[in-house]
């Protein structure tokens, strides 16, 4: 999960994540309620509960083997993360990818409830 901090009414900044080694392969990847809901609740918790600042922005994960961009399932996993969420009105889902030693593919996705996705360009870090 990507967990951030709000500066603006549109404007957030990516504070921590999550890892999960559990849930999914290097083909794919699900979401398990039960280790989310423990991440979300160690974070609340070492920023105080303060919900209007910090909270949960999406998920994120990558793919070693594909484009940076998100697969059928995880676009079908997200729209119904925002339209079924529990008070979720809106997630971003990062996609990362390590094309070789020093470039990364990059793309964010947005989600938001009555919304079709938005998915940004490919960002190519060099490191």
């Amino acid at each position: 999960m990507l967990f951030a901090e709000q500066l603006a009414p549109a404007g957030f900044r990516v504070v921590d994540f999550s890892l999960s080694t559990q849930s999914g392969s290097d083909a794919t990847f699900r979401r398990d309620p039960e280790s989310h809901r423990q991440a979300l609740d160690d974070f609340f918790c070492r920023t105080g509960n303060d919900f209007g600042r910090f909270n949960y922005l999406g998920e994120w994960h990558s793919h070693p083997s594909f484009s940076a961009h998100p697969s059928l399932d995880d676009i079908v996993t997200m729209t119904d993360l925002v339209e079924n969420g529990d008070g979720i009105g809106f997630a971003v889902l990062m996609i990362v990818r390590l094309r070789c030693r020093f470039w990364r593919d990059c793309t964010f996705t947005a989600f938001a409830k009555g919304a079709a996705p938005a998915t940004s360009d490919v960002v190519r870090v060099f490191r």
